[in-house]
C-alpha cells in the first residue's frame, strides 16, 4: 500500500478513457489495489456512457480486483479545476499540457482501446481472442500504474503543481488566470479580499458570467471567443465588488502559453490603490490625471468630480474658453467609467454644415443624396456601447437640436433616407466655449435639450486662473518637444518664465504650446530666452505696467504702487498680486 507522506493532503487523480471507459475503469482499480484511500481520491470517466465490461470484470478478477461495481462519469461532467493529476489512456496526439496555474497535471498513456482492437483484428482476418485482448490491455495498464505509484514522480508533479499555486496565493497583489475561453482556472486570496468573490464561486466559471458587465467592464480585450495576440497590457481599472463598492486598481494582463509557443489564456495581475488615490486628493497631491496636466486647486476639484462620475452614465456639459482642454477632459471622463475601453467618438458640431452634420451623425443609406454610394453608420452608431462627445455643442442649429433631442430621449433614430429605427447605447459628452445658459435665455438653444445635455456641469477655469500650472505645463511640453524634435532643450530662462506667468494666455493651454514650439524653433540654446518666445508676448512685456516687474526689482517705489493701484483701478488685493506682495507689504 502507498502513502505519500511528502504531500500533505489528499491527491485527487482521476483517469479519462477516450470512447467508452472500460480502461480508466481497469486503471482505477488497479490504482485503488496499490494506494492508501486515506492519502489518494480516485475517480474515472469516459467520453461515452457504459457500464463495466463483462470481459474486463474477468481478466481484472485474475489479478484478484474486482471493478464490477466501479461507477463512471461523462468527462464532459468531470470538474477538472477540482483534479490534481489527470491521466488520459488511448491513442493520442502529440500532448499539449496546459500551463495555466489552477489546471490540472495531464499524463497521456498510449493504451489500446480492447473493444476497438478486437475489432481490427476480426476485420483484418487475424484469429483474436477478446480475452486475450483485454489481458494485454491490463498488462500495460498495470506496468504504467506501478511506474507512476512506485517511484517518486508521481509527488513530484503534484509538488510542482501546488507551490506554483501557493506562490500565487501569496502575492499581494490580485491574480486572476483565465483561458482563451475567459474560464477562470485560478483566483488567489487577494483576489478575493480585493473583489468579495470567493474563489469556490468563481473557478471554472466564465469571468462575464461572474462578474457584472464582466471583470474589466468595456476594457475587456477578450469580449470575443478567440485570444488575441498581445505581448503584455496595462491599464487602470475601476472594479465592483460583490458587496458593490467601487475599487480603483491598476491592472496587467499577461499571455500563457504552453511549450508550443501557442497560446492558451491569460494571467491578471492587480493592486487596489483605492486609498492611496483618495490620499492623494485629500492632499491636492494630483499634477496630472489621464494627460491633464494641473495641481491648482480648481483642477483638484475637477479631478474629484471626474472620478465621481465614473459610477453614473449621466450626460456631462463641459464650458471653458477655447484651448482650456474640454476634449481631454472628456476623455479622462470616459476613461474613469465603465465604458472605458469601448469606443470614444468626436465630433465637431461647429465645423459641418447642417446636412453633412446630420449624416456625421446618424449616417445614411445608400441612395439618400448625391454622393451616397453605400450605406454609413453616423458617429452615435460607431459610438454604440462607449461614449460620443459634441464638442461645440452651441453651434448647432435649431433643426439639429430637435433631432438630437429626440435622439437623447429614446435612444433610437433613423439614418438619412433610411426607414429602420436603430437602438445605441452611448453616452453623450458636449462641450461648449459659450454661456450656454445665456443662450438659452437668448432664445438660442433649446431649453429642453439643455437640461438633457447639463445634467452635471464642468467649468474649466483659463489659464490665467490657474498661473501656477503653468511651469507644470512648461516642462511637460520640453520633455514632449525635445523627444519630438531630438532637440536638447532643457529649461526656460527666469526672466522669461515670469514673463510667461505674468502672461494673459487669450488662447489658454493651446496657445501656450504653441508658443513654445515657436520657442523651439528660435531657441539655439539649451535655455529658452524672452527674446525665443512669440512677438505678441514680448509685445505685452513692453506694454504693461512697470508695476508687473516690481516683485523682480526688490524694493517697491511710489510709481510702480500708483501704476499697480491704477491698473487694479483702486483694489488693493488685487494691486498687491500685481506687484507680487502681500497687503500689509503695499500698505507700509
Amino acid at each position: 500500500m502507498i502513502s505519500d507522506a511528502s504531500i500533505d493532503t489528499m491527491i485527487r487523480i482521476k483517469f479519462i478513457s477516450q470512447h467508452g471507459s472500460i480502461r480508466s475503469q481497469m486503471a482505477e482499480g488497479f490504482a485503488r489495489s496499490l494506494v492508501d484511500p486515506e492519502r489518494f481520491k480516485l475517480t474515472n470517466a469516459g467520453f461515452e456512457p457504459g457500464q463495466v465490461h463483462p470481459l474486463a470484470v474477468q481478466v481484472m478478477a485474475e489479478v484478484g480486483i474486482d471493478i464490477s461495481g466501479q461507477s463512471h462519469r461523462l468527462s464532459a461532467d468531470a470538474n477538472i479545476l477540482a483534479i490534481d493529476l489527470v491521466i488520459i489512456l488511448g491513442h493520442l496526439d502529440p500532448a499539449k499540457d496546459s500551463v495555466l496555474p489552477g489546471m490540472p497535471v495531464f499524463v497521456r498513456w498510449d493504451i489500446p482501446d480492447p473493444v476497438a482492437e478486437n475489432r481490427c483484428e476480426l476485420l483484418a482476418g487475424q484469429d483474436a481472442n477478446p480475452l486475450d485482448i483485454f489481458r494485454r490491455t491490463r498488462d500495460l495498464i498495470r506496468r504504467h500504474i506501478e511506474d507512476l505509484f512506485s517511484g517518486g514522480y508521481l509527488p513530484s508533479l503534484v509538488a510542482h503543481k501546488r507551490n506554483t499555486e501557493t506562490i500565487l496565493d501569496h502575492f499581494s497583489d490580485g491574480i486572476i488566470v483565465h483561458d482563451a475561453h475567459r474560464h477562470i482556472t485560478w483566483f488567489n486570496r487577494s483576489a478575493e479580499q480585493i473583489t468579495g468573490y470567493h474563489r469556490e464561486k468563481v473557478i471554472g466559471r466564465d469571468c462575464h458570467d461572474v462578474f457584472s458587465d464582466g471583470f474589466c467592464g468595456g476594457k475587456c480585450s477578450f469580449c470575443s471567443d478567440s485570444l488575441p495576440i498581445f505581448e503584455k497590457l496595462h491599464y487602470p481599472l475601476k472594479v465592483n465588488t460583490k458587496d458593490g463598492q467601487i475599487r480603483r486598481v491598476e491592472m496587467t494582463v499577461v499571455p500563457m502559453k504552453n511549450d508550443q509557443g501557442e497560446y492558451e489564456g491569460v494571467l491578471a495581475s492587480f493592486h487596489d490603490v483605492t486609498e492611496v488615490t483618495q490620499l492623494r486628493r485629500r492632499l491636492r497631491d494630483i499634477h496630472s490625471f489621464h494627460g491633464i496636466i494641473g495641481a491648482d486647486a480648481k483642477m483638484q476639484v475637477i479631478y474629484e468630480l471626474i472620478s465621481d462620475l465614473s459610477v453614473s452614465d449621466c450626460p456631462v456639459l463641459i464650458q471653458g474658453e477655447s484651448g482650456t482642454g474640454k476634449e481631454l477632459i472628456a476623455g479622462a471622463i470616459h476613461n474613469e467609467s465603465r465604458r472605458a475601453g469601448r469606443p470614444f467618438v468626436t465630433v465637431n458640431c461647429g465645423a459641418l454644415p447642417e446636412g453633412i452634420l446630420e449624416s456625421e451623425l446618424f449616417g445614411h443609406v445608400r441612395g439618400a443624396f448625391t454622393g451616397a454610394v453605400r450605406d454609413r453608420k453616423g458617429r452615435f452608431e460607431l459610438a454604440d456601447g462607449g461614449t460620443l462627445f459634441l464638442d461645440e455643442v452651441a453651434e448647432l442649429s435649431s433643426n439639429m437640436q430637435v433631432k438630437l433631442l429626440r435622439v437623447l430621449q429614446e435612444g433610437t433614430f433613423q439614418r438619412v433616407g433610411g426607414e429602420k429605427t436603430v437602438h445605441v447605447d452611448v453616452r453623450v459628452l458636449s462641450a461648449t466655449n459659450y454661456d450656454l445658459r445665456e443662450r438659452v435665455r437668448q432664445g438660442q438653444f433649446r431649453e429642453d435639450l439643455f437640461y438633457r445635455l447639463c445634467v452635471v456641469p464642468i467649468h474649466l477655469p483659463p489659464l490665467r486662473e490657474r498661473r501656477n500650472d503653468i511651469p507644470l505645463l512648461l516642462n511637460h511640453f520640453l520633455d514632449r518637444f525635445g523627444k519630438e524634435l531630438g532637440l536638447d532643450i532643457q529649461a526656460v530662462a527666469p526672466n522669461a518664465l515670469h514673463l510667461m506667468l505674468d502672461y494673459t494666455w487669450p488662447g489658454n493651454i493651446r496657445e501656450l504650446q504653441n508658443a513654445l514650439q515657436y520657442a523651439f524653433v528660435k531657441c539655439k540654446t539649451n535655455t529658452i530666452q524672452i527674446e525665443n518666445l512669440p512677438p505678441e508676448i514680448i509685445t505685452f512685456a513692453g506694454d504693461r505696467p512697470a508695476a508687473a516687474y516690481a516683485r523682480r526689482r526688490g524694493k517697491l517705489q511710489a510709481e510702480q504702487v500708483r501704476q499697480a493701484l491704477a491698473s487694479a483701478r483702486g483694489n488693493k488685493v488685487k494691486a498687491a498680486q500685481l506687484l507680487g506682495v502681500g497687503r500689509a507689504t503695499l500698505y507700509r
